[in-house]
């Protein structure tokens, strides 16, 4: 698995099939909130379009706030028309109806007022620009993760807050039981005191891409689907449905990916959600050839305020917190919890300690009960800001080939006018933040 070029979604097709919902796992809709869809008063529920709805959008996403009583579909939007019509077939099903509307530019779902909220499932370079524009139109908000730069994040921050709007960066991992616990025992000090995390994401794609232009198919409005990112030509397969990931133009590779899951669990484990790294120190193996430009190996060092130092590389995707009094962490995406001492692993969190915030029915739910309850999610703005810009200092720092110092107050490099430069990027017209 450490040379294997895996992605997260492809992981979840797998375990999804093989297991055939397998116990505990994220990705399955609940069985209590199966079959409850009009145990709800139509007043009641939240009211919900769905702006990208492939695989994942649809698997996961869709299927999980169907799941859910007091939610209501009402909207499907994306760029390619199969997609709209799988999602189209797959709302009214449920429902018994022919009421689920579809749209091609998420701006209609924006434009009406009978919807509460939207779930946005697109490429990277999509989450914050469609996210403002969903606050600025009065809807909450779930998000796929992560942000394309800090600069854009942190607008992101203040947009929901001066909107007062309810946001979640859509992560289950805050409601798998071994993160969890691990980070629990973790911030109660049952390792002492925290010295190193060392954190393993998967390795990017072997292959480079081409550069062979294709003809746009007939049913994806590819323009739209570029938006605010450079105009390159269409590759076919080796650009969608998900291939985008090794673009930068589109997204950090596997780091800002896989690392949106397990840079957050670092974070929350470590007491540094509102924070982060003062020094970044990368080495990395960037695709080079072809239409792929992002890391594909990769070994990266921070460092925060108070010492303590975090190791990226590529690898099994795994999180390790090593401490003055021993250790915990796990080998493999929500593997089973090891710890030396192992008593560590029995120890109970007495009512007066520390007790992680965390919904055990996962990330969707989390989110409508925080839009009844105007409540901060989980995985609120800012937390997932920091998260991110640890994963984007860290791409910044293995392009320039050089350690940087970083103010995570001030959010910018310090005394490094060209770092600086790239924590944002410009959009292409007409789009703007």
């Amino acid at each position: 698995m450490t040379k294997e070029n895996i992605t997260r979604r492809r992981f979840l097709r797998r375990a999804s099939v093989t297991a055939a919902a397998a116990v505990g796992f994220p990705y399955v809709v609940r069985a209590s909130a199966l079959g409850m869809a009009r145990s709800v008063s139509a007043s009641n529920r939240i009211t919900i379009g769905f702006i990208g709805t492939g695989s994942h959008g649809r698997g996961v996403n869709i299927a999980n706030f169907l799941g859910n009583a007091d939610a209501q579909a009402v909207a499907v939007c994306d760029v390619d028309a199969n997609n709209v019509n799988i999602a189209r077939d797959m709302v009214n099903g449920k429902y018994g109806n022919k009421d689920c509307a579809t749209y091609r530019d998420f701006r209609d779902v924006l434009a009406r007022d009978d919807i509460d909220a939207v779930m946005i499932s697109t490429p990277d370079h999509w989450h914050v620009p469609i996210s403002i524009m969903a606050a600025r139109a009065g809807k909450d908000v779930e998000c796929e993760k992560p942000t394309l730069t800090v600069r854009e994040g942190r607008e992101l921050v203040e947009t929901m807050k001066r909107y007062g709007r309810v946001f979640q960066w859509s992560t289950e991992d805050r409601s798998v039981q071994e993160y969890h616990r691990m980070c629990e025992l973790v911030r109660n000090g049952r390792i002492g005191r925290v010295h190193t995390i060392r954190v393993e994401l998967p390795s990017g794609p072997h292959n480079a891409g081409n550069h062979i232009p294709q003809a746009v198919p007939r049913e994806l409005d590819y323009e739209m689907w570029l938006g605010p990112a450079p105009w390159a030509p269409y590759t076919g397969k080796d650009q969608l449905p998900y291939q985008w990931r090794w673009i930068q133009d589109y997204s950090g590779g596997q780091l800002t990916d896989w690392g949106a899951h397990l840079l957050d669990g670092a974070q929350w484990g470590n007491d540094t959600e509102y924070t982060g790294p003062v020094e970044v120190e990368g080495k990395g193996v960037f695709c080079e050839g072809g239409v792929y430009d992002t890391a594909k190996e990769y070994h990266i060092e921070y460092k925060y305020a108070d010492g303590v130092r975090l190791i990226v590389k590529s690898g099994n995707p795994s999180l390790r917190f090593e401490g003055s009094e021993g250790w915990i962490g796990n080998v493999g995406w929500r593997a089973p919890l090891q710890a030396e001492p192992k008593s560590i692993l029995d120890s109970t969190i007495g009512p007066d300690e520390i007790h992680l915030y965390t919904c055990r029915a996962g990330e969707q739910r989390n989110f409508l009960d925080c839009v009844k309850s105007r409540k901060e999610c989980y995985f609120p703005p800012e937390i997932g800001q920091r998260c991110f810009t640890i994963a984007h200092i860290g791409n910044i720092s293995m392009l320039l080939g050089r350690k940087l110092r970083w103010n995570p107050e001030k959010e910018e490099f310090v005394n490094d006018e060209q770092a600086n430069r790239m924590l944002s990027r410009s959009m292409r017209s007409p789009w703007r933040l």
